[in-house]
């Protein structure tokens, strides 16, 4: 059974980091494209940021470019969200996920087939 957990969530200050970790268990995602995305209290589900499977290709939204870097181990099977210069607006749950269907883009959530069951994010100003 195909499992992924994320951890790393909390509460920082505002301008601070954190540093979310996505684990697949139950079978391997080398050769698989993996995401972050994000949803608020309210809203729905936003496109974060995506890496191909060799991790040489990254994808990110335009308001996280710059503060935030996703990354992954092949070996660890494991994504990760370095995540940078955090505002009040990027409170959220975080969820990763693996690029099953590759007819949709990376910033599409309908490529998306496996997800996790999310970390809270809370930045306070």
């Amino acid at each position: 059974q195909v499992q992924l957990v994320e951890s790393g969530g909390g509460l920082v200050q505002a301008g601070g980091s954190l540093r979310l970790s996505c684990a697949a268990s139950g079978r391997t995602f080398s050769n698989y494209g993996l995401g972050w995305f994000r949803q608020a209290p309210g809203k729905e589900r936003d496109f974060v940021a995506a890496i191909s499977w060799s991790g040489g290709n990254t994808y990110y939204t335009d308001s996280v470019k710059g503060r935030f870097t996703i990354s992954r181990d092949n070996a660890k099977n494991t994504v990760y969200l370095q995540m940078s210069s955090l505002k009040p607006e990027d409170t959220a749950l975080y969820y990763c996920a693996v690029r099953t269907d590759i007819h949709y883009t990376y910033y599409a959530i309908k490529a998306y087939g496996y997800w996790g069951q999310g970390t809270q994010v809370t930045v306070s100003s």
